[in-house]
C-alpha cells in the first residue's frame, strides 16, 4: 500500500527546525520544495543570498545548507520518519543540493541517534562572548569527534603550535580586511544595526555581536566593523581558546554539504554537553590561507571550519525567516 502524503503542518515543522541552522552571516541561503506525491523535500540553494566577495565559490553557502540538512534529518527522526538523503541528485541542476525522502521508520524503529539531538536544535546559539579558561573533558572531545565521523568528516583538536598557527591566520585575514576598503561589503550587507535589529528576519543583529575584545586570543569576528554600536562594552577573552578544526577529505560541493552536516552534528552534541560554541571562517575565506590551516604533520584534508568551544554564555537566538518565505508546496 502506498504511503499517504505528509500533511502540511508536519512539513512546515520540519522546515522550521531545519532553518534554525547556522549559516555565514546568518544569510540563510536555502529554499525548500515539498513534492507531496513523493514524500520528498528538496533542499535548494538561494543564489540571491550568496556572497560573491567573501564566498566566491559558494563553499560557505553549501556548508550552511548542509547544516540545515542535518537539522532536517534530526527533526524527521524525532517525528518518527526515516529520512533517506541524496546529495546533488541532479547534476544539471546545481541549485538542487539534496533530496530527502521521508518514509515512516524502517521496521517501526526510528533513528534514536539522530532523534536524541532534537532538543539541542533550538538550544544551540552562536556565542561571541568570553569563555572560561577551563579544559574540555576528553570524553566530550571524543563524542564530538565521533559526531563528525558519522557524517564523513574529521574533527581535530590542534596542539598549541598548530592552534597558534590558526590564530595567526585569523589575524592575517583581519589585517587583509583592514587594508582593503571594500572587504566588508558582505559583512555590512548582512549586519543589522539600531531599529533594524529589532525587526530583522536574517543577518546578524547588533545584540548578537557580543562585546569588543580588549585582550585575549579568542578568534571572534567583530561584526560592527568600522561602525559605532551604542552601549557595546569591551572585555577580556580567553588567552587559551579551545579550537577544533573540521575537515573533509575532498574539496567540492558534495564535500561542503557533508562538512555542513558534520558541523551541525558536532554543534548539537556540544550543546548537549553544555558547551558554548562559535564559528570562524574568516581565515578560510581565502583558499591560500585555507590550505595553511591544515594539520602540519599530515598535510592532508581540507579544513572547512574553525570551531571555538568552551564554557560560557550560549549567546542570544538570531532571527529567522518565516517558513512561508522559504518553503514551496508542489
Amino acid at each position: 500500500m502506498a504511503e499517504r502524503p505528509l500533511d502540511e503542518k508536519t512539513v512546515t515543522t520540519l522546515v522550521a527546525e531545519a532553518t534554525a541552522a547556522p549559516s555565514m552571516h546568518n544569510a540563510q541561503p536555502w529554499r525548500f520544495r515539498h513534492l507531496s506525491g513523493e514524500r520528498v523535500l528538496q533542499l535548494r540553494a538561494d543564489p540571491e543570498r550568496a556572497m560573491p566577495r567573501s564566498d566566491p565559490d559558494n563553499r560557505a553557502l553549501h556548508i550552511g545548507c548542509g547544516a540545515a540538512l542535518l537539522n532536517l534529518r534530526v527533526a524527521a527522526a524525532h517525528a518518527d520518519l526515516a529520512p533517506e538523503t541524496t546529495l546533488l541528485p541532479e547534476p544539471d541542476d546545481p541549485l538542487l543540493l539534496a533530496a530527502v525522502r521521508l518514509p515512516g521508520p524502517v521496521g517501526g524503529v526510528r533513528d534514536e541517534e539522530l532523534a536524541r539531538l532534537h532538543p539541542a536544535i533550538r538550544q544551540r546559539h552562536t556565542s561571541r562572548h568570553p569563555f572560561a579558561e577551563k579544559d574540555i573533558p576528553e570524553d566530550v572531545r571524543t563524542t564530538l569527534q565521533e559526531a563528525a565521523a558519522r557524517e564523513g568528516a574529521t574533527l581535530a583538536f590542534p596542539g598549541p603550535w598548530h592552534a597558534e598557527t590558526v590564530l595567526d591566520l585569523v589575524r592575517d585575514a583581519e589585517s587583509r580586511d583592514i587594508m582593503d576598503p571594500d572587504a566588508d561589503q558582505d559583512l555590512v550587507r548582512w549586519t543589522r544595526l539600531g531599529a533594524e535589529a529589532d525587526t530583522a528576519v536574517d543577518g546578524v543583529p547588533e545584540y548578537a555581536f557580543g562585546p569588543r575584545r580588549r585582550d585575549g586570543k579568542a578568534p571572534v569576528r567583530d561584526f560592527s566593523g568600522r561602525r559605532p554600536v551604542a552601549d557595546r562594552g569591551t572585555t577580556a577573552f580567553e588567552y587559551t581558546p579551545h579550537l577544533a578544526l573540521l575537515s573533509t577529505r575532498g574539496e567540492g560541493p558534495a564535500d561542503w554539504l557533508r562538512a555542513g552536516q558534520a558541523l551541525e552534528r558536532v554543534l548539537l552534541e556540544a550543546t548537549r554537553a553544555d558547551l558554548a560554541t562559535s564559528l570562524t571562517s574568516h581565515a578560510l575565506e581565502d583558499r591560500e590561507l585555507r590550505l595553511l590551516a591544515r594539520d602540519p604533520a599530515s598535510g592532508i584534508g581540507q579544513v572547512q571550519m574553525v570551531l571555538r568551544l568552551g564554557y560560557g554564555p550560549r549567546g542570544p537566538a538570531t532571527p529567522r525567516r518565516p517558513v512561508r518565505d522559504v518553503l514551496e508546496f508542489t
